[in-house]
């Protein structure tokens, strides 16, 4: 299928280029293979009592599933920050199961009466969609999704976002500005016939073909993750990444590199799809919804504190990379980086009515229209009449809460 989520290629720059190319990132540990234990770092929040639980946090009474099961897209990152600040004190981590468990906390630290386990995705669920392991492991509570999944899967495995993760996503085309100090934009690449890497597959990709901003004979969906055939070009080719992440790890730990890269975001060539929202199996919205209406507000206050004070769960994030030990590495200097970039180029940020997490119809409705005559080329069927509606609601988003 389509879609732009080629996250996979992360374990590949980690696990493939460490030997081709001496990365020289910092290596985790190893935990146990399989099995419980409990995490000697916490979150940001720290768990009061059970009792005397705030009305508006109690998670329990709203009718909440004991333990809310997030199926994350990915292994630990920076990115994911704001719902591991939801994961109290002491929480438990399998590594065999690349997860984490701990009571689900509220603003300030507030027990709200359940329990959250937070899942890792990738190469954790065999690199399958989010939405696939959602329906099938109906255990699982809310799912991260981009649009682009949600539209391409809207006929046969529906879901509905219903807050905003990120408000931009990450997804970027890069070069080196010393092989080309002139471009600045990713329609200055599609002026000439520098071969662009990407991961084949990606919707973004036949958007920008499509709409004439990149060549079809440019574009190479061969793009494995690594940083080998780059490198290999001197730098004169292209190549996809994510702001987060490649342009701090291949200047700094990719030694046959070491140098700067520039990027524009893919959102600023027209494909401004929302990535890693938080949503749920449309079939389970009715039955959630008096959850949801308490714990929606309750994630968006949680993605605010922790862009306030990254530092405490970026701790839990890189131990929990070290646990799960899959051969993903990620340093304390990515973490950094990506926080950072996330807050400069508003990745984590309001939406245009000053509202975090809020999605826009408007927004919606202009992927639906790019992505559905792309799905019905390559002989996908999307829900007939397909509107912004179908797959994403403000109805449990709390307007009072943004990013200062």
């Amino acid at each position: 299928m389509l879609t732009t989520h080629s996250r996979s290629a992360r374990i590949a720059v980690a696990a493939t280029v460490g030997t081709a190319l001496a990365l020289t990132a910092a290596a985790c540990s190893s935990s146990s293979s399989g099995g419980t234990t409990p995490a000697s770092t916490a979150s940001a929040s720290s768990t009061s009592s059970a009792a005397g639980i705030p009305a508006a946090d109690n998670l329990k009474a709203a009718g909440c599933p004991a333990t809310i099961v997030l199926q994350t897209d990915w292994n630990p990152e920076a990115e994911h920050g704001g719902q591991y600040e939801l994961v109290g004190a002491n929480p438990t981590i399998n590594s065999g199961a690349k997860s984490v468990t701990g009571e689900l906390v509220a603003h300030g630290g507030i027990d709200t009466g359940v329990k959250i386990q937070i899942r890792a995705g990738g190469p954790a669920i065999g690199y399958q969609t989010v939405t696939s392991q959602m329906y099938k492991d109906s255990s699982i509570t809310l799912g991260y999704l981009g649009t682009d999944e949600q539209i391409s899967l809207s006929a046969t495995q529906p879901t509905v976002a219903v807050m905003a993760g990120l408000e931009i996503s990450p997804q970027i085309i890069q070069w080196s500005p010393a092989a080309h100090p002139a471009w600045k934009t990713i329609a200055d690449i599609g002026k000439t016939s520098t071969p662009v890497l990407y991961f084949q597959g990606a919707s973004y990709m036949d958007y920008l073909t499509g709409n004439g901003i990149l060549k079809k004979s440019q574009v190479n969906g061969s793009y494995d993750g690594t940083p080998t055939v780059f490198v290999a070009s001197g730098g004169q080719d292209a190549v996809q990444g994510f702001a987060t992440a490649e342009p701090y790890i291949w200047s700094h730990d990719v030694r046959s590199w070491d140098k700067p890269l520039k990027y524009e975001l893919i959102a600023d060539a027209g494909f401004n799809f929302y990535q890693q929202q938080i949503g749920v199996r449309k079939g389970d919205l009715a039955s959630l919804t008096p959850c949801l209406k308490k714990l929606v507000p309750i994630m968006q206050q949680a993605i605010v504190d922790y862009m306030a004070n990254p530092a405490p769960v970026e701790k839990l994030i890189l131990q929990l990379v070290t646990a799960y030990n899959n051969g993903w590495t990620y340093t304390q200097g990515t973490a950094d980086y990506a926080v950072a970039t996330m807050k400069k180029l508003g990745i984590v940020g309001n939406a245009p009515d000053g509202t975090l997490g809020a999605f826009q119809d408007a927004r919606v409705q202009q992927l639906i229209g790019i992505l559905t005559p792309i799905y019905a080329k390559a002989g996908k069927q999307t829900l007939k009449g397909l509107k912004p509606s179908d797959i994403v609601t403000n109805e449990f988003i709390d307007p009072s809460i943004s990013l200062k």
